[in-house]
């Protein structure tokens, strides 16, 4: 049976955390998605953040979720939001993994009946988060590729 996995994220900024959750999933898996959502907490579009993607792994296939819904959260009339949006971005894909460091993870998988891949929930491997990235940059800078870190906007 073909392994098709997928992620979602905003990617504000790509830093080394969703690299290692993306390498992670693309050694074990045959076929690899990656859903970017739209967001204004940074000022790079969907596009430039997809772009920062396919420059390290041109083999991951890239999903855009724009005008996707605002309301967030782990009770069930969020997640039901957020999963009838998703659903509707993936339902061709026969996607078999959810990964995710979240969790979220769990309410994603569960809702489509898939494995649910976690990779480095307690962020031992790689000690970082978007947020904190924002928050400082220049500390945090490490964390990122230099041409994400030369492109990045706040």
């Amino acid at each position: 049976m073909k392994k098709v996995g997928f992620t979602i994220g905003k990617f504000a900024p790509l830093h080394k955390g969703h690299q290692f959750l993306i390498e992670t999933a693309m050694e074990e898996m045959d076929e690899f998605y990656i859903v970017v959502y739209d967001t204004d907490i940074i000022k790079n579009s969907v596009q430039e953040r997809a772009n920062w993607i396919k420059q390290l792994y041109p083999k991951a296939k890239i999903i855009f979720a724009f005008n996707s819904p605002k309301q967030y959260g782990l009770d069930e009339k969020s997640v039901n939001i957020q999963m009838e949006y998703l659903s509707k971005l993936i339902k061709d894909i026969p996607v078999t993994h959810f990964y995710s460091s979240e969790p979220y993870g769990e309410k994603v998988a569960g809702y489509l009946n898939i494995t649910n891949r976690i990779v480095d929930k307690e962020r031992t491997m790689i000690p970082i988060c978007a947020n904190s990235i924002r928050q400082d940059l220049n500390k945090n800078s490490k964390y990122l590729e230099e041409f994400v870190y030369k492109e990045f906007k706040i």
